[in-house]
């Protein structure tokens, strides 16, 4: 095999792989979660509500926004900075259009976030 393959074999099942590992830490949890509620109803408990309810992050959505807007801004940083050209003359540097999906989505939460806010304030 190729070690341009074994690179980018691994760089492709590397987010794949951190996403089932996510995913089943989340299934654990909730797992344990509603073990503990069906012990409490083994013994005649009423479980508490906050115990059915799926926990959520405190402002996610500021966050991901956040979150987003780094992950684009540091792709078209990364394309911009490379070095390398393909054999018919184009570099890979003009592959920094990619980052754009991720920034502008990330824009697109934090302008969710605010307006909900401001809508809260308001309310």
């Amino acid at each position: 095999m190729q070690p341009e393959f074994i690179i980018l074999f691994v760089l492709g099942l590397a987010p794949i792989a951190i996403v089932l590992i996510v995913l089943r830490y989340r299934y654990q949890q909730a797992q344990a979660r509603y073990n503990v509620v069906m012990h409490l109803a083994d013994k005649g408990v009423t479980p508490p509500v906050e115990l059915l309810i799926e926990p959520r992050a405190a402002f996610c959505e500021r966050r991901r926004a956040l979150v987003l807007i780094s992950i684009g801004l540091g792709i078209i940083a990364m394309f911009a900075a490379l070095p390398g050209h393909y054999e018919n003359g184009r570099g890979i540097g003009e592959l920094w259009g990619i980052g754009l999906l991720p920034l502008l989505t990330g824009f697109g939460y934090l302008a969710s976030w605010w307006l909900n806010r401001r809508d809260d304030k308001h309310a």
